[in-house]
């Protein structure tokens, strides 16, 4: 099983980049960043955690993804490049699929996609995106930008993404796996084997063993070959009965502090230490 770290990026505390070079040091397998491009003062959507504030102004100071790990490749050889979660959706689509694109060739094929439908759905108004149709809209992102990556004359004509055939290069090494993070419940679990591949669970997440299954059942009738990708964002210390049940998982994704180095680097030791890396 892989393991991967998770950092709620912003202006204070360490560098993503010098973070990201000791977590690969360390041997972790992915680097993974958040996303919001804005907070909205207005507060009309519900935290996912059913408050009417958010938690605490992390939200509100978020780094560009995109930048973040461009320089994050440019220090790292090995380690994974991905997001958790990024919202395409707030993207004009032939611009982002680019921008993924280029970083993938310029680390190496390293780049995976953890995306999100959107919780705040007061940002995802200033972007033009109606909340009711939010998932049509990722889904359509997600087509129109696997178009742009594969074909040589890429086009796409959807209800809110449309262009005609065009040229975009570079094209990613190769295939760039997408996952989404959401609670799985049945209608998601059709979503992600119709047009993801695979799931990343929430830190509310529970009876996770019985939403993987939920999900291959999903897959299976959806025509999909193999399996899921799984990846478990880990939320609390865990237990023998949690790391079983997380046994069919493909990668553990673990916090750390948003922090100064002096505090996130022994944190990191210690991680590595526990699972068995260091």
């Amino acid at each position: 099983m892989r393991n991967g770290i998770v950092l709620f990026t912003s202006d204070r505390g360490i560098r993503p980049a010098e973070l990201a070079k000791a977590a690969e040091e360390r041997g972790f397998d992915t680097f993974y960043v958040p996303e919001h491009t804005h907070i909205p003062v207005k507060r009309e959507a519900l935290h996912p955690t059913g408050g009417e504030e958010l938690p605490d102004d992390r939200y509100l100071r978020t780094l560009d993804p995109w930048v973040v790990l461009g320089g994050c490749a440019a220090v790292t050889s090995r380690i994974g490049l991905s997001t958790a979660v990024a919202l395409p959706v707030e993207s004009d689509p032939i611009t982002l699929a680019k921008t993924i694109a280029s970083l993938d060739f310029l680390s190496g094929g390293r780049v995976s996609l953890g995306v999100g439908f959107g919780w705040n759905t007061d940002e995802l108004a200033d972007h033009h995106v109606p909340a009711d149709r939010r998932r049509t809209v990722l889904k359509e992102y997600l087509e129109a930008m696997r178009s742009i990556w594969t074909e040589e004359e890429a086009s796409y004509d959807g209800e809110f993404v449309s262009f005609g055939p065009s040229w975009a290069y570079p094209k990613p090494t190769g295939s760039i796996p997408v996952v989404v993070g959401a609670e799985l419940g049945p209608q998601t679990a059709r979503w992600i084997a119709r047009h993801a591949d695979g799931w990343m669970s929430t830190p509310r997440s529970s009876g996770v063993g019985e939403k993987i299954k939920q999900l291959q059942v999903e897959w299976e009738a959806a025509g999909r070959d193999g399996k899921p990708e799984v990846r478990i964002l880990v939320a609390k210390r865990p237990t023998p009965e949690d790391l079983a049940e997380w046994s069919v998982a493909d990668e553990l994704i673990w916090g750390v502090p948003d922090a100064e180095p002096d505090v996130v680097l022994p944190y990191l030791d210690k991680l590595a230490g526990r699972l068995g890396l260091a």
